[in-house]
């Protein structure tokens, strides 16, 4: 089996392989837009800085695959974004993190610059659906694209229509019921299996434990309350982190808890335990412990039958059999217990 190329290493063999052919890692411009354009029109809505002009330069550009043969002018995943900028913009800076999304993301997407998107079917519907999901991406608004392709003595007529209060109210108030309509079209379950994880799973079986944060909403992803909760338990998230969909507290014990709901992917798998495991350790916790959730027994079995990916030592928790947890052991540790 061919070892997978991981996505940084894809733009840094895409930049090489550009280089070697006589062309530049990226144009001067793309839709016949520059970064300068960008710049001015960032500036003049208060959101200018080098992240966000990458970012929104990155997905004007029609001629780099992104999405399953799609390119990032159709859409383009956080991780994507972070490492074109990186390794086609900056020639080789360090890859910007997925958590970016709160710094330069989240401020284009405040005034709509910015949508979100999740690929379905070979079709980008509006909105996050499932957070954390490997689909989820990010587009230029049509009509902000408009006013970067502009001529020099019209691009700041049309930026003043378009940032006017009405106009922008209008155009997030779309965006907002577009989203939700997409959510209705794919239900996937995900926040209502976390809210179970929460209120049926840790309240019966981790006693003591309190909730620091849950990643079930698109947008920031650790609320202003839930850094305090983490300021409290002395837990600090970093860049390099693996973030679950819940992360509990037992400040008697000093233990943390991680939960993984999982509706399409996401168990509790060795490497992030590894991940964890080194949080625990450096925000000296006494230990920490995994659980992934399941809606059913149906559900359970058709992920395992394919990945059989739990981690040695996890628990395992079916929402539908809500009065039961069970242990990941081997053989020989469960011999020995």
């Amino acid at each position: 089996m061919a070892k997978r190329i991981s996505i940084q290493d894809q733009f840094k063999n895409l930049r090489k392989s550009r280089i070697a052919n006589g062309c530049k890692a990226i144009p001067e411009s793309l839709q016949g837009v520059t970064k300068s354009r960008v710049s001015d029109v960032l500036s003049r809505v208060g959101r200018g800085g080098r992240d966000r002009v990458d970012c929104v330069f990155a997905l004007l550009d029609d001629e780099t695959e992104s999405f399953k043969s799609y390119k990032f002018a159709d859409a383009a995943t956080t991780a994507r974004l972070g490492s074109h900028i990186a390794f086609l913009q900056r020639d080789n800076d360090s890859k910007l993190d997925r958590e970016g999304r709160d710094q330069w993301i989240a401020p284009l997407r405040e005034i709509g610059a910015i949508e979100p998107v999740t690929f379905h079917k070979g079709e980008f519907l509006p909105g996050h659906i499932k957070p954390k999901s490997p689909n989820s991406g990010y587009r230029l608004n049509r009509e902000f694209v408009k006013v970067l392709k502009a001529p020099d003595d019209q691009w700041q007529s049309e930026l003043q229509n378009w940032i006017s209060e009405d106009t922008r109210r209008k155009r997030l108030e779309f965006q907002s019921r577009a989203a939700e309509e997409s959510r209705k079209k794919i239900d996937t379950g995900h926040k209502q299996l976390i809210a179970q994880s929460i209120d049926v799973y840790a309240k019966h079986f981790l006693p003591g434990f309190e909730v620091l944060f849950k990643d079930d909403s698109d947008g920031q992803r650790i609320s202003e309350d839930e850094k305090e909760k983490l300021k409290s338990a002395g837990v600090t998230l970093g860049l390099e982190d693996a973030f679950p969909d819940v992360l509990l507290w037992n400040p008697k014990s000093d233990e943390l808890w991680c939960i993984e709901a999982v509706t399409s992917d996401g168990e509790v798998d060795t490497h992030e335990v590894e991940k964890l495991k080194k949080l625990a350790t450096r925000c000296k916790k006494k230990s920490i412990g995994f659980t992934t959730t399941y809606r059913t027994w149906k559900e359970a079995a058709s992920r395992q039958g394919n990945h059989k990916n739990l981690a040695i030592g996890s628990f395992l928790w079916i929402a539908a059999d809500p009065s039961r947890q069970f242990r990941v052991l081997t053989a020989e540790a469960f011999e020995e217990a």
